[in-house]
């Protein structure tokens, strides 16, 4: 059964992305990302080559020839072809419909409040139909 990890009071949901997707890529992951709609897909496309000097994390949309061979795929539909199914972060405002594929699932909640009412529908979502939940509260520093 997927493992679901909130994490809210997230002050910029894309920020916060990168560094999970390089946390989970530290640990060998492959990591699928839903977006919101492809604007929101495009500024994390552009933040995963600038977001860490140093680092480069290997990344294709959903579609792409190179997607299996891709560790980190972004995809801003449910109809998306995805190739991985380890772990799948959350971006958008709505539950991906092929969530229950993934071994774990991480949900990004922002501080706005829309985002906020959104992330509490999924939170009864999953746990009504027994899905182990975590929650962390992001650090605003």
């Amino acid at each position: 059964m997927t493992r679901v990890d909130f994490h809210s009071n997230v002050p910029d949901r894309i920020a916060y992305a990168c560094r999970l997707i390089r946390k989970a890529r530290a640990n060998r992951c492959q990591v699928v990302v839903m977006a919101a709609d492809s604007a929101q897909m495009q500024t994390l496309d552009e933040a995963l080559w600038t977001f860490a000097e140093q680092e480069f994390l290997p990344h294709v949309a959903a579609g792409d020839a190179l997607a299996a061979q891709t560790p980190v795929v972004l995809a801003c539909s449910d109809d998306a072809e995805l190739p991985h199914h380890e772990v799948m972060i959350n971006i958008s405002d709505r539950t991906p419909q092929h969530f229950a594929r993934f071994e774990r699932l991480f949900e990004i909640v922002s501080m706005e409040e829309s985002e906020v009412a959104a992330g509490r529908e999924r939170y009864r979502y999953y746990k009504a139909r027994g899905y182990p939940l975590t929650h962390f509260v992001a650090d605003k520093t």
